[in-house]
């Protein structure tokens, strides 16, 4: 699979023709039709085997070789080039399909109201294939231990229709936030907490969930003992039923981490404890902060690799967001909040204020600068083909258990591309 960034001029038709596809299957895998304008600066997924790269100023077969896990001898061969040739900056080589690891991917779902809406189900329908777990976002404690509810209507068919195991997430949200109060009362007391772990494993059949997820957040720091064993109490009971038991996680950089959000959350006991973790790497952008990437790279590599420091690697589902966010500038604090957005949307945006996209090389991440019709100015950090990619190759340098994505609704046709093409998705 070639990622392929547009340049000024080009278009699908052209772009199609220099790599020997078809314009309308290039349009297909990126979610266009074949008449659409594209974008100076657009990522695009091009549906071949392999990959061309080209070469760069201090490149050599070794080190091109070393970036693409292909030992450089057969690189040569591949190209039908001497193994001690000297390369040309700018010289096209092509680099053959490799081996796929395997991994699970988890992908969250929020339904509203009192039913699943056909924009979620489609939204689901369309992942499902792509997913080890679907993970209907959430069942909220209640204070007598019960759990509130929310509909599902057909998503356990469409999960198991798919070989994608659903997955009960259970939060401490109350009237639409994490409540500390509502952690605190139920860290407390071991009988609601009896009563709690007994209607989640009822529920949990009643459902067909594989796993339970827990995503208790803000809890006071003084019950991060109280939730370790919380979560201790649980794990044995969920095991006795023949449940696997997950706990999301804040993305922290240090066991000593300041802040309501993470203090609670011991990574090294956590680890010891859950089958697996998803850390919750997004929101360094957010839509009530400043504009900033969602997910730059090397904050995201920064928590993972102290993650590693308390967990085994097998354990860890890194987060990755599937939208970006569109702020009005200046960016005033307590002021509007940032607009979510999809890729494709954010992509429409650019086409329609005739901005071009640009590229973060560091936080690896695409960003778009433009001014409304009410000449405010606004900026885009949002994901692509090339910002999904550097997540992929972390996931693999690194070995993870997986990827969990927060959350389906948000259009991003070449992630689930970009996902198949790198690895085996493994199913239950």
């Amino acid at each position: 699979m070639q990622i392929h960034v547009v340049q000024t001029g080009e278009s699908l038709s052209s772009i199609a023709a220099a790599y020997e596809i078809t314009t309308a299957s290039l349009a297909s895998v990126n979610g266009l039709t074949p008449n659409d304008r594209l974008v100076t600066g657009q990522a695009l997924v091009v549906p071949i085997i392999g990959s061309f790269y080209y070469v760069q100023e201090g490149d050599t077969l070794f080190s091109i070789g070393n970036k693409f896990g292909i030992d450089y001898k057969q690189l040569a061969k591949v190209n039908n080039i001497p193994v001690n040739q000297t390369l040309n900056i700018g010289q096209k080589l092509y680099i053959p399909p490799q081996l796929k690891s395997s991994i699970e991917v988890n992908a969250y779902i929020e339904p509203f109201g009192q039913e699943v809406s056909p924009n979620l189900q489609e939204a689901a329908q369309n992942a499902s294939p792509f997913l080890t777990y679907l993970a209907p976002f959430s069942f909220q404690i209640q204070r007598d231990g019960s759990l509130r509810e929310i509909p599902l209507d057909n998503l356990p068919q469409i999960a198991r229709d798919n070989a994608a195991s659903i997955i009960l997430v259970v939060t401490n949200l109350e009237e639409g936030q994490f409540s500390a109060e509502l952690a605190r009362d139920i860290l407390s007391n071991e009988a609601i907490q009896d009563t709690l772990i007994t209607n989640i494993i009822n529920t949990a059949r009643q459902i067909n969930a594989r796993d339970v997820h827990f995503d208790l957040e803000f809890i006071p720091p003084v019950f991060k003992e109280e939730y370790t064993d919380f979560l201790r109490k649980a794990k044995r009971r969920l095991q006795d039923a023949g449940l696997l038991m997950s706990v999301a996680l804040a993305p922290k950089t240090s066991a000593t981490q300041k802040g309501e959000w993470y203090e609670a959350h011991d990574y090294r006991a956590i680890g010891e404890i859950a089958d697996f973790v998803v850390i919750m790497t997004y929101e360094w952008g957010y839509s009530a902060g400043p504009p900033l990437p969602v997910s730059p790279l090397p904050q995201v590599r920064e928590v993972i690799e102290y993650a590693l420091t308390e967990m085994p690697a097998q354990k860890i589902l890194m987060g990755q967001n599937l939208y970006g966010y569109d702020w009005t500038l200046p960016f005033v604090e307590g002021g509007e909040y940032a607009k979510s957005l999809s890729p494709q949307q954010a992509i429409e945006i650019a086409k329609a204020n005739r901005a071009s996209i640009q590229y973060d090389e560091t936080a690896q991440a695409p960003f778009i600068k433009y001014t409304d019709e009410n000449n405010k100015e606004h900026i885009i950090w949002f994901e692509d083909a090339r910002s999904i990619q550097a997540k992929f190759d972390l996931i693999k340098e690194l070995d993870l258990r997986g990827i969990s994505y927060w959350k389906l609704s948000f259009s991003f046709p070449q992630n689930w591309l970009l996902l198949q093409d790198n690895f085996n998705i493994i199913k239950k």
